[in-house]
């Protein structure tokens, strides 16, 4: 069990690590895209997107391992709380992966994409967007997963007491922020700000999180 509670602890880490790597290279999470540069910026460097899109998929099955570890040690506690995160946190990454089967269409765009107005640039640009915009609705559905699955383990942290109570109060808060605003956004999407709020309190909150595990337990 001490093993799976470091490799949790590394694997939280191991995430933000190759997230940031992959957003390095050209790859972003989530946001507004001009997608006349987004092309033109794979075109010229596909090294980069493929490198990118690489990364961001070992951090997707980094979260599946994640969940598997955070079971093997803390499931024993409460095997109800365990498989909840297995399978929101799993479905997330596996949301994210089946993603990445479209997104990879978009270096063949780029490939028959010029910087000269034309009729087919014009349908490029439209099978650009639609993969994005895809993606960016994918990516919200996953992220209420994600928010599922990290209350389920502060819970179990709260109850428990396996870790000290703030880390799962602190947990929680970020978990619901992240969810609602999350919703919200998808309902009203020029309100983001309750959703930023969340993401940065749920990237401290794993930074934390990933630490303790990592070095004092």
């Amino acid at each position: 069990m001490s093993i799976a509670i470091k490799l949790s602890g590394f694997f939280f880490l191991f995430i933000i690590v190759t997230n940031i790597s992959s957003d390095f290279f050209g790859y972003k999470t989530f946001g507004d895209i001009n997608v006349n540069a987004h092309l033109q910026r794979i075109k010229k460097e596909p090294r980069k997107f493929k490198i990118s899109v690489a990364l961001i998929l070992i951090e997707h099955f980094g979260i599946i391992s994640l969940a598997v570890t955070l079971f093997i040690a803390f499931s024993p506690y409460n095997i109800i709380l365990g498989l909840l995160w297995c399978i929101f946190r799993i479905g997330e990454a596996l949301i994210q992966i089946y993603d990445k089967k479209s997104y990879w269409g978009l270096l063949n765009i780029a490939e028959q994409y010029s910087d000269t107005n034309s009729t087919e640039n014009d349908e490029l640009l439209i099978l650009a967007r639609n993969i994005l915009q895809t993606k960016t609705s994918r990516f919200s559905l996953a992220q209420i997963l994600f928010s599922v699955g990290t209350l389920a383990y502060s819970v179990l942290f709260i109850l428990y007491g396996v870790l000290p109570i703030i880390i799962g109060w602190f947990g929680i808060t970020a978990a619901i922020l992240y969810g609602l605003g999350n919703i919200v956004y998808r309902i009203k999407s020029n309100f983001k700000i309750l959703w930023s709020i969340g993401g940065l309190l749920v990237l401290f909150f794993e930074i934390i999180l990933g630490g303790w595990l990592l070095l004092f337990t």
